[in-house]
């Protein structure tokens, strides 16, 4: 793990100062993240994210895994800040853990550093959080979007996960598709522990919905679409499209299944590097690759553009993290997923892309951009 943080990666930085300067040498940055349980995919991608923007910084940080449990995640942030000059923390994309490390995390005057999507994060008035993936009031938006105006359906069937980023999801959905006029004709929560999801499949698809919705961790999304394409009716087995949350874009998500099985499904999300779109995102994914050996995703993505924004602050003088923390909240930064800013609440991320995959292969095309995403979708409302 030391080695993976510290390796040299011989393509350019991306805007990143090659070293730190000397006056903030002694800055670390803590990465705690779920690398084991439910999540362990996702939080993989957001270590390795974190992890490359510093390592092209030759900044310190030190990876301590948070499982899945709220108390490891405020357990690992104490420990992170006894253990020298915390600049500033990639903290768990998991929403229960940041919601539980978000009061000792003002205690400790430190800035979270997050790809969580769980809206309730940055609506408890803490200045200490900054997350770079667009949360639910984005994500959900452009969710809900697409399926009622490009897609034209208005009878949709949801399954979410029972965690709280799931909880979050739904509430969001829910409000985004009645403003849209769009019925939710089924609604149900799983937990992200089942084995066995086709009994809510088939609850859903009695309800006659006219899309499926889903809003489930990496897993699960997998696990269903396998169900899924069992069914032999149409291009992914139901007969009807899927548009899935932004697990579905990972490329590690995308490896459980075959590309026949992928066939007609769409997900949200903030960008799909592997997707290209600009010489600087194909510079990070090969980067990326030589220092993983693997794909990335948007919340390896995000977690790098939120570094990076860490790292270009320092540079311009930040010494520590209050003057880290003034950065973050009064700054722009131009990242590679979008260009970020925060709204005066933490969130940083205010854009949203829809991929599709065609069932050729394992690599979705982006078929949908939206920006300036934020607030309430209003029916009709074009932003």
């Amino acid at each position: 793990m030391r080695r993976a943080l510290f390796l040299v990666v011989g393509l350019l930085g991306f805007g990143l100062p090659a070293v730190l300067p000397a006056r903030a040498e002694t800055l670390s940055f803590p990465v705690l993240v779920p690398l084991t349980g439910f999540l362990s995919l996702e939080g993989t991608s957001q270590r390795n994210g974190a992890a490359l923007a510093l390592s092209q910084a030759g900044a310190k940080a030190d990876v301590i895994d948070t499982g899945t449990s709220p108390e490891a995640a405020v357990t690992a942030l104490e420990r992170a800040a006894g253990g020298g000059n915390v600049g500033a923390v990639a903290a768990s994309m998991l929403g229960t853990q940041m919601l539980a490390m978000l009061p000792l995390a003002a205690e400790l005057k430190l800035p979270l550093v997050t790809v969580s999507g769980t809206a309730s994060i940055t609506e408890q008035g803490n200045p200490w959080v900054f997350r770079f993936f667009p949360g639910d009031a984005v994500t959900k938006t452009a969710h809900a979007r697409y399926v009622v105006e490009e897609l034209g359906k208005t009878r949709p069937a949801l399954i979410y996960q029972t965690t709280a980023y799931g909880q979050s999801g739904k509430a969001h959905l829910e409000t985004a598709f009645k403003a849209l006029g769009a019925e939710l004709v089924f609604e149900e929560g799983v937990d992200p522990a089942a084995k066995d999801l086709l009994p809510v499949l088939t609850k859903a698809l009695a309800a006659k919905p006219d899309a499926l919705v889903l809003h489930l961790h990496s897993g699960p999304t997998a696990l269903l679409l396998k169900q899924a394409a069992s069914g032999g009716v149409g291009a992914n087995g139901v007969g009807i499209p899927i548009v899935a949350g932004s697990a579905m874009h990972q490329p590690s998500t995308a490896a459980l299944l075959e590309p026949a099985e992928l066939k007609g499904v769409c997900a949200e999300t903030a960008a799909s590097p592997v997707s290209g779109g600009s010489p600087e995102m194909d510079a990070f994914t090969a980067s990326y690759r030589t220092a993983f050996g693997k794909e990335p995703d948007a919340f390896a993505l995000g977690q790098y553009d939120g570094m990076a924004m860490v790292l270009a602050a320092v540079k311009a003088g930040a010494g520590d993290a209050e003057s880290i923390r003034k950065a973050l909240a009064a700054g722009t930064h131009k990242g590679l997923a979008m260009t970020y800013a925060s709204d005066g609440k933490g969130n940083m991320a205010h854009s949203a892309v829809i991929v599709c995959y065609d069932g050729t292969g394992r690599v979705p095309a982006v078929v949908k951009r939206y920006d300036d995403l934020d607030g309430p979708v209003q029916a009709g409302a074009v932003k």
